[in-house]
């Protein structure tokens, strides 16, 4: 079994800075791409961007070119620095990891986190 445990989320200001964590546990070597999915008040959850083992990144419309993802594979950690925010970008973001190379299915995401809140106020 593997465990997600994400950090970083919080409050921030509109053009401001976050840098979310995800740290993998477990049978973390099964895991072949890693990423982050948020969920904004009353929408439905969509992928942010995903990272797979070969470096590989893929991103959602709205967070090219303010988003970066990038992994530590020796740390089994992926990050999320996310610059110029909006309030727009108000959010649980969850870490999800999968056995394939993609996270663009949900139905193939095996494993979640907890999710963690980032507020960017106006």
């Amino acid at each position: 079994q593997v465990q997600l445990v994400e950090s970083g989320g919080g409050l921030v200001q509109a053009g401001g800075s976050l840098t979310l964590s995800c740290a993998a546990s477990g049978s973390s070597v099964t895991i072949k791409t890693m990423g982050w999915y948020r969920q904004a008040p009353g929408k439905q959850r969509e992928l942010v961007a995903h990272i797979i083992s070969d470096g590989k990144t893929n991103y959602a419309a709205s967070g090219k070119g303010r988003f970066t993802i990038s992994r530590d594979a020796a740390k089994n950690t992926v990050y999320l620095q996310m610059n110029s925010l909006k309030p727009e970008d108000t959010a649980v973001y969850y870490c999800a990891a999968s056995r394939i190379d993609t996270l663009s299915v949900e139905y193939y995401i095996h494993y979640w986190g907890k999710g963690t809140l980032v507020t960017v106020s106006s």
